[in-house]
This record gives structure tokens, sequence and C-alpha cells, in this order.
């Protein structure tokens, strides 16, 4: 793409003046919708394309309603995916967020703007960024079962074709559908299908769900280090 376009979605207007300001000085990203209510974030997102969002967890109660919306909003538009911005650093709200169809989580206690950056690029790439704490959290979670999964009908990797069960371990190695097209020498479109057909054998709604369930079926240790923040 040429230019990564970003909603930035903030219900502090001092805090997305300041993040707007910052990706409009960044080569390669656009800002297209600065928006700090909930009316204005919907509006914007029937009538502007873009390829990520930067979404405040409060602006749509994420910090009272477990992103009850943003769940809907995931499933009516799959294909662009979103970054909450927490202001601070809690297991529950990032649990809540990956749940609803989050494909990253930023916290501005913890981290800086050159992560940031870095984040909305990884995310606009189909790829998941979550720090290293709450990667732990997710997996564990995973393991206890309190991230939905469907009951299983035998062993779930049994139920890829052997081309599919490629496309996961190169999800979970941190490849984006573009770099997993060009090490199988596929078309982008073709392992967009090959994923959702993936996720609809296994159960699963997002890619997040997809990289904890490979890290515990391969045994892989941990998510790859261009997918984190460092």
């Amino acid at each position: 793409m040429p230019y990564i376009r970003v909603i930035v979605a903030c219900s502090n207007l001092i805090t997305g003046g300041l993040l707007t300001r910052l990706l409009k000085t960044r080569p390669g990203f656009k800002v297209v919708v600065s928006v700090s209510d909930k009316r204005n974030f919907l509006s914007s997102l029937k009538n502007t394309k873009a390829d990520v969002m930067l979404v405040s967890a409060d602006l749509l109660g994420g910090t009272d309603g477990g992103f009850a919306q943003m769940r809907e909003i995931s499933l009516q538009y799959p294909d662009l995916p979103w970054v909450v911005l927490l202001d601070r650093s809690d297991t529950q709200l990032v649990l809540d967020a990956f749940r609803a169809g989050a494909s990253g989580v930023f916290s501005c206690a913890d981290s800086n703007t050159r992560l940031l950056v870095k984040c909305l690029r990884r995310v606009a790439e189909g790829q998941i960024w979550a720090d290293t704490p709450h990667l732990k959290s997710l997996l564990a979670a995973w393991r206890n079962h309190s991230l939905p999964a469907r009951p299983s009908r035998g062993e779930p990797l049994s139920l890829l074709t052997a081309r599919e069960e490629s496309v996961v371990r190169l999800v979970a190695q941190g490849m984006s559908n573009r770099e997993i097209a060009d090490h199988l020498h596929l078309s982008e479109h073709t392992v967009k299908n090959a994923l959702f057909r993936i996720f609809e054998k296994l159960g699963f709604s997002n890619r997040v769900e997809l990289v904890l369930y490979a890290i515990a079926k391969l045994n892989q240790p941990a998510f790859p280090e261009p997918t984190l923040a460092s």
C-alpha cells in the first residue's frame, strides 16, 4: 500500500489531537478521520476507506462493557483491523479487546510513540501486536478455556489440508498474509481464502485465537519477535 490510512477514534480530545499530529508527521501514514465520540466514529466507518483503526478503550464502553459494540463492528467490517489504546496496562481489558476481535493493544502507560507507529504498521500488514506480559496472559487464558473455542471434533489439526496447516504454521511465525503468499508461492487472495476456511474449520473468529492455538498445538515457545512490542 502506498500509505497506511488510519482512523483515530479517541474520547480524549487532547490525546486524539496529539496522536493525529504524530501520525501526520510519519512517512507512510495518513490520518483519514479523527473523531472523539461514538456517533462520528460509526459514521466514519461507513463513509471512509481505511486500513487500520486506533480506538481508545472507553470510546465505546470497553472499560465497562467488554467491547460488545466493537465485536459487532469487527463482524461488520472484517477487513478493517483495529488497535485498542489503553490508558493503563490491564490484563482483563486486553483479554476483552482480543475476544472482541482486536488485532492489537497498545498501552500508553508502558510504551512510546515509536512503538505505536510500529504497532499500527504491523496490524495494517495483517499481524498481531501485544507486549510480552499481555501475550502470556492471553496464552494462559486460552489454555484455561476462557477464550472461545469450538468443541473438539477429534484432533483439530487433522481437519486441515497440508496447505492449510502450512498457513497456520506461518501465521504462528508472525508472517503477514503477503509474506505467507510469497513464501508459499500463492496469491494473497488465496491465502485470505485459506485463512477463512481455517477459521471456519477450527471455530475461531480471529487471528489471535489461531496464533494462540498454534503455540499450544505446535509447541512454539512464544510469538515471534517481529510481531511483538520490544
